[in-house]
């Protein structure tokens, strides 16, 4: 199948002007031509929208206003993407390789029909862009939306979707809104790809232990929503235990 399917990239950012280029330059230089790039700045003042200005002959559409939050800010992407896939690289993040995009299409012309999720590995790196190691969580060889009962298994950058079945993000999330946004594409999806391949190089810029608590509630409640309180409850007793032992066994080593 000769395809060339147009994706919206889109890249979410506020006071990041030490991060975005980098960014930036990993989605204009992808050697794929068929990129809608959109990027919403939550209304910047450290220098991000002069970098934003910089590259605007590359950006198919760009705004700086303030915004409700992160999700907040990433609905108002998709309401402006008109490509047949959307893909979130925020501010820090970047594609693996100028040819990533390339690689999935190449992939993805196998098929017999476009798939409705494409998704693949996350390296994580720090602030300087530097490689820490892979995610911890590996992708699973085959997805559906119940995997998702075991936490997060694809970093949120890693997930691409077809923009006709991707909703808006659920701000009564504050900060684990893309884990119950991943759940409700899968729950749409017809088709869902393993690219096989690394994606995406993820910023590891660590949440603060209120934030992370607050994740962790957030996280807790999706999985009640979707695959009941008594198998959520179940769930985290195992991991608990598992992580128990895993310290031991690091304390006999």
């Amino acid at each position: 199948m000769d395809i060339s399917p147009k994706f919206t990239i889109i890249t979410i950012t506020y006071n990041a002007a030490r991060w975005l280029e980098r960014t930036v330059l990993s989605i204009l230089s992808q050697s794929y031509p068929n990129i809608e790039y959109v990027v919403i700045d939550g209304g910047s003042t450290d220098g991000t929208v002069d970098i934003i200005k910089q590259y605007a002959p590359g950006i198919s559409f760009w705004v700086s206003e303030p915004d409700k939050g992160l999700y907040d800010a990433m609905n108002k992407g998709l309401r402006h993407a008109t490509g047949d896939y959307v893909w979130f690289i925020n501010a820090g993040d970047t594609l693996q390789t100028a040819d990533t995009l390339q690689r999935v299409v190449m992939k993805i012309s196998k098929k017999r029909s476009l798939p409705d999720i494409i998704y693949g590995e996350t390296a994580i790196v720090d602030a300087r862009g530097r490689m820490i190691g892979m995610r911890r969580l590996h992708a699973p060889k085959e997805l559906t939306w119940k995997s998702f009962r075991m936490g997060m298994l694809v970093c949120h950058q890693s997930f691409i979707v077809k923009r006709a079945i991707a909703p808006e993000y659920d701000l009564q999330y504050r900060l684990s809104a893309d884990y119950d946004w991943c759940i409700r594409c899968m729950k749409r999806a017809r088709s869902i790809y393993n690219s096989k391949i690394v994606l995406t190089n993820y910023l590891e810029e660590g949440l603060s232990t209120q934030q992370r608590k607050a994740s962790l509630k957030e996280r807790y409640d999706i999985m009640c929503k979707y695959y009941g309180k008594f198998a959520t409850v179940v769930l985290h007793g195992w991991f608990a235990l598992r992580f128990y032992f895993a310290k031991c066994f690091q304390g006999r080593v």
